[in-house]
């Protein structure tokens, strides 16, 4: 006899029949319907929240709070002295936005500061939100030049730049 459609079979438990609880005492599944006995979990429309404790107060309600966050200050994107040496050429320019587009810094909302880390050999005229005292005095020995840029009031995502 050869093989047709009508001798196809599923192989043997290829198609699990479902487990149908809650069918009386005698399916092994009754009464309780595995869910144990009462309780929160026992109920319909039960889901478990993250950090819940039974109605106990939480360990992260405990816990202090701690820190703060002052609303008209605002993080600084940092670049040090070193990095402008070996970034730039002799007689450039440096601002915020050229220093964003080499990938120097990551935009703030506070605006750049240059820090004083390592030494200068090239002659920068560097305009930035924020300069330290060693950084100045170091891009000065050179024979550079810093001006100050305003920070911005309400720019979060590029910092505007003087003209």
């Amino acid at each position: 006899m050869g093989m047709d459609s009508s001798s196809l079979n599923n192989a043997a438990a290829a198609r699990k029949k479902r487990k149908r609880i809650g069918r009386g005492p005698s399916s092994g599944t009754g009464k309780t319907s595995g869910k144990g006995h009462k309780g929160q979990k026992a109920r319909a429309g039960y889901t478990k929240v993250r950090g819940f404790e039974g109605g106990q107060m939480p360990l992260h309600r405990r816990m202090p709070k701690r820190g703060f966050n002052h609303q008209d200050r605002f993080p600084l994107a940092i670049v040090n002295v070193d990095t402008l040496d070996a970034a730039f050429e002799a007689g450039a320019e440096v601002a915020p936005d050229i220093l964003g587009e080499k990938g120097l810094v990551d935009f703030r909302r506070g605006g750049v500061k240059i820090l004083g880390r390592g030494e200068i050999t090239k002659k920068f005229t560097v305009r930035a939100h924020a300069v330290t005292a060693s950084a100045r005095a170091k891009i000065e020995a050179a024979g550079g030049s810093v001006k100050l840029i305003e920070i911005p009031e309400n720019s979060s995502k590029k910092i505007a730049q003087e003209d």
